[in-house]
């Protein structure tokens, strides 16, 4: 199965010169869990929930006053559509990340997320006992 076969197309995005009050505007009012940080189109970064309320917790400013570029999570994580899904599922685990920004030409597409790739679970089990099958079919075949 390839990213491109689960990935939302759907992505929620703030300019790099954003506030995290506009950040967490869109992830309130579009129900997602993060926002993807774009300058000119160019994605630079993410900024999830946990980060809002980090930044809410940790510093004694208004929402307003505090810049998404300072919250932004660099190196951003990404890849492209025809990637397959498990080997950005062991991205995910190598970096440490739950969410991966989907790009074509350095354009945001879509993205990834961890729950897509639990949400697929048994279409991705079915997808590589198949491809198992056919590797030992074919490998019985040319044992003769």
């Amino acid at each position: 199965m390839l990213v491109r076969d689960l990935m939302s197309t759907d992505v929620v995005t703030v300019g790099v010169d954003a506030t995290l009050r506009d950040a967490a505007g869109k992830i309130l009012a579009e129900h997602v869990g993060s926002v993807v940080v774009v300058d000119d189109g160019t994605p630079t970064g993410i900024v999830t929930e946990s980060d809002a309320l980090g930044a809410a917790h940790d510093r004694d400013q208004p929402l307003g006053e505090i810049s998404v570029r300072d919250l932004a999570h660099p190196p951003l994580v990404t890849t492209g559509p025809d990637r397959t899904v498990q080997s950005v599922a062991r991205t995910m685990a190598d970096e440490g990340v739950k969410k991966v920004i989907v790009t074509e030409d350095l354009s945001v597409v879509g993205i990834v997320t961890l729950t897509d790739v639990v949400y697929h679970l048994a279409d991705l089990r079915k997808e590589a006992t198949a491809a198992a099958t056919d590797i030992a079919e074919r490998d019985w075949r040319t044992d003769d």
